[in-house]
């Protein structure tokens, strides 16, 4: 018998291990792309005569002005709209185009000051720091990849076969009852008797709108697949960030018959072996 309190008290607080918060390898990857130019511009600190030193790395290698928006912590290939000092909305990039748009980037930023007060002593360092900090922005979906591969070693261990990545549309049944828009399952389980279509995420933490979404799509989309004989939705998710959007939850798990997390995700293994 389903119980949703019982549900609710399984939900684990945290997914993340230690190597979840940094991926160093991405980031020294980024660092070392960069890395050449940015020594280039390390010669721009505590010069006295800024501009005198960015004409020198001007006639030299003028692309090493390029990197300069990761140093205001901007990974945007200088595509990012900026308004310049003429109030005029531009490409970042295009002040990297002459000497005057490198000063107006350096002086405006804060830039110069801070490379003639030597408050930064090397931009390879720096940018690593940058990056580092930039990569916080991943964290979210290394949290969703975290419990994918999860889900892939327990089904691994357990000896079911699954696929990864598959869009709807390799069943026309079900390209029919979703409609046009084309659905990618993070999992696909297939018996004799049943494909299961699994949907797999995990919250830390609450974000009520961003989950009340999720809920309300699974809602609308499970008894659409149910309806379709052979095949059933199955959602496996977990993380207490679900405390946020109980009630929501709560009602996807009266009309959606198999959401599992990872307590009790052996009940759905029993199923796929039976």
């Amino acid at each position: 018998m389903r119980n949703f309190d019982i549900f609710m008290s399984q939900l684990y607080e945290t997914n993340q291990t230690l190597d979840f918060f940094c991926d160093f390898d991405k980031i020294s990857k980024n660092v070392d792309d960069v890395k050449l130019s940015l020594c280039m511009l390390n010669s721009l600190i505590g010069t006295s005569d800024m501009r005198q030193a960015v004409e020198t790395i001007w006639n030299r290698d003028r692309t090493a002005f390029n990197v300069m928006d990761i140093l205001i912590a901007v990974r945007s290939g200088g595509k990012k709209k900026v308004l310049d000092s003429l109030g005029r909305c531009v490409e970042l990039n295009t002040l990297f185009s002459s000497v005057d748009g490198v000063m107006e980037f350096l002086n405006n930023t804060g830039l110069a000051s801070i490379f003639q007060s030597r408050k930064i002593t090397n931009l390879v360092d720096y940018v690593f720091g940058v990056e580092t900090g930039l990569d916080t922005n991943a964290r979210k979906n290394r949290s969703g990849h975290i419990m994918e591969d999860m889900v892939c070693q327990i089904f691994t261990e357990n000896q079911v076969e699954y696929r990864q990545e598959v869009f709807s549309s390799e069943w026309p049944l079900i390209t029919q009852v979703l409609g046009n828009d084309k659905k990618r399952f993070d999992f696909v389980v297939e018996t004799p008797i049943k494909t299961f279509l699994i949907e797999v995420n995990f919250y830390n933490s609450g974000g009520g709108s961003k989950l009340n979404e999720v809920a309300r799509s699974y809602s609308d989309i499970a008894p659409k697949i149910n309806s379709v004989p052979g095949f059933e939705f199955v959602w496996i998710t977990d993380g207490v960030g679900w405390q946020s959007a109980r009630n929501k939850l709560q009602e996807a798990f009266s009309k959606i018959p198999s959401i599992y997390n990872l307590t009790n995700i052996d009940d759905f293994i029993s199923i796929v072996k039976r």
